[in-house]
């Protein structure tokens, strides 16, 4: 299928509400060294376009009945999309069927499409993992720099497109002695954030451990995935909650067991909120 429930397991520590899935593409070329898709995609780090995309998507389209969250693995906003332009197509159909649409990205190519997106019920989630162009290199190779990231919010802002960032992951060592910062340079853009801390598997371990110390961390297994402690992580997230009550944004976690007063952990809730 080509649009499918959000976690139709039920995870125990997911605290997403109903939503639907959806990618145009298979793989995301932005290959972030602590990525989960290469568990489970192959050849994940190369980015194509799924087969019959569109046919399918008219066929499948009747099954939404709340909004679809694109792209939770594979990003819509892979580097392809410059010139394929599938995604914007994508939201045009969306758009024409009265769709709700929340984008999670890494990629400052989203506000290319705010002509659409001011024109339907959305919200973008923009990936915000350091402020440091070399930090965001050695992590997130092929995605856009922090500052094309930050000027996208901007621009989406301006638009009246509501936005939030995923402040995610947190790794210690990397990014968590800027948390506050981070808050701080996108308060003016944003009404939401939600955070997360590292939880990588086998296949991500392997990368990890190619650029900074991880064997020195204390993980505790949970599921496919390795946990930092949770008081670390409580910790951390207790210093980004602190951060988004001094601008009165909305904070949540992901997959963290961690109480929070949001409407949604995602940030859907400001495609409703919408104007």
């Amino acid at each position: 299928m080509l649009i499918t429930p959000f976690d139709p397991w039920k995870g125990k520590l997911c605290t997403c509400p109903k939503k639907y899935s959806f990618s145009p593409y298979t793989g995301c070329s932005h290959a972030c060294i602590y990525c989960y898709i290469t568990s489970y995609i192959p050849n994940a780090f190369k980015a194509r376009v799924k087969k019959d995309l569109f046919k399918r998507l008219r066929k499948e389209i009747h099954k939404v009945d709340t909004f679809i969250s694109m792209a939770n693995s594979s990003d819509a906003y892979t580097p392809e999309e410059k010139n394929l332009k599938i995604t914007r197509k994508c939201l045009q159909f969306f758009k024409e069927k009265g769709i709700p649409i929340l984008i999670i990205t890494k990629s400052d190519l989203v506000a290319r499409d705010a002509d659409i997106l001011k024109e339907m019920k959305a919200s973008v989630s923009i990936t915000i993992t350091t402020l440091e162009a070399k930090k965001a290199k050695l992590i997130e190779p092929n995605a856009p720099p922090p500052e094309k990231r930050i000027k996208a919010l901007e621009i989406l802002h301006e638009e009246n497109i509501p936005c939030s960032i995923r402040l995610d992951p947190i790794i210690p060592g990397i990014n968590d002695e800027e948390l506050e910062e981070i808050i701080d340079t996108v308060a003016p853009y944003v009404k939401h954030v939600v955070t997360s801390t590292i939880k990588p598997r086998n296949d991500s371990m392997k990368r990890l451990r190619k650029v900074m110390d991880i064997d020195s961390f204390k993980w505790e297994r949970k599921g496919n995935s390795f946990y930092l402690p949770r008081e670390q992580r409580f910790n951390y997230l207790r210093r980004v909650e602190k951060a988004c009550n001094k601008y009165g944004i909305s904070f949540a976690a992901c997959r963290e067991g961690y109480k929070f007063k949001a409407e949604s952990c995602d940030g859907s809730h400001l495609i409703f909120h919408s104007s």
